[in-house]
C-alpha cells in the first residue's frame, strides 16, 4: 500500500507543474486525498467491511467533492487533477498511470448487478467533464477529449472527441502522458463538412464544364445551320 501512494504520489509531480514539493501535494492535493480515502475504503469493502467502506468513501466525497465508490479498482500512479465533481461508478477499472481532469463520470448504463461501468486500460487521459457511460473498455493509451461522451469501445492509442465520442485518429507514438491539448483536439464534424465542401465544389466544377460543352456543340449545330 505504502508503494501504490509514493507511486500516487509522484502522479501528482508528473501531470501537474503548479506541484512545488511533496509538503504541498500531501497536505493540498484533493485528487490525492481521493485516492487514498479509496485505497482504505476499498481495502475494508473487499474484507466484508462494506458499511464501513461506504462510509469512508462518502467522508471522502463530502472533503474532496469526488466521488469514488469502494468497490472501484485502482492500479497505480492514479491521478485526478482539480477533481471537483468526478464520479467513479461501482464497476469501474482503472490501470496504471491513468489521468482524469475534474468533472469526469465512469458511469453506467443499466441496473443489474454486474460490470455496468467502464474499464481504462493503462496510461489513459480523460479530459474536464467527459461522461464515459457503459461497460466497455477504453484502450491504453487512448485520450478522450473535453466534453465527450463516450458510450462505445475505444481502441488503443485512440483519440477521441465529440458527443457521442467518436475515434478520430490512432497514433501510437504520443507524447508525454497528460500532453492533452483541449484547444488542438481534431473536430470530425468540421473535417466531414470539409470533405463535403470539396466534393461540392468538385461537383460544381464538372457542371460548369459540361454546361460550356453543351453551349459550345449548341453554337457550332447554329453555325451550320445557318
Amino acid at each position: 500500500m505504502f508503494r501504490t501512494i509514493k507511486s500516487d504520489i509522484s502522479a501528482v509531480f508528473d501531470h501537474d507543474p503548479a506541484a512545488r514539493s511533496r509538503l504541498e501535494v500531501i497536505f493540498c492535493y484533493p485528487g490525492l486525498h481521493a485516492i487514498m480515502f479509496h485505497r482504505l475504503a476499498h481495502w475494508l469493502w473487499n474484507h466484508e467491511l462494506k458499511l464501513a467502506g461506504r462510509w469512508t468513501s462518502h467522508l471522502s466525497r463530502f472533503l474532496t467533492g469526488i466521488e469514488i465508490h469502494p468497490g472501484a479498482r485502482i492500479g497505480e500512479g492514479f491521478f485526478i487533477d482539480h477533481g471537483m465533481g468526478v464520479v467513479i461508478g461501482e464497476t469501474s477499472e482503472i490501470g496504471n498511470n491513468v489521468l482524469l481532469y475534474q468533472g469526469v463520470t465512469l458511469g453506467g448504463t443499466t441496473h443489474s448487478k454486474g460490470k455496468r461501468h467502464p474499464t481504462l486500460e493503462d496510461n489513459v487521459v480523460i479530459g474536464a467533464g467527459a461522461k464515459v457511460l457503459g461497460p466497455f473498455t477504453v484502450g491504453e493509451g487512448s485520450m478522450v477529449g473535453a466534453g465527450s461522451v463516450v458510450i462505445h469501445e475505444v481502441p488503443p492509442n485512440s483519440t477521441v472527441v465529440g458527443v457521442p465520442g467518436r475515434a478520430t485518429s490512432k497514433d501510437a507514438k504520443k507524447g508525454r502522458l497528460g500532453d492533452l491539448d483541449h484547444d488542438r483536439l481534431p473536430d470530425p464534424v468540421a473535417r466531414a463538412i470539409d470533405g463535403l465542401s470539396g466534393k461540392i465544389a468538385d461537383l460544381e466544377r464538372e457542371v460548369r464544364e459540361l454546361r460550356g460543352r453543351e453551349a459550345g456543340k449548341e453554337q457550332r449545330d447554329g453555325t451550320r445551320v445557318s
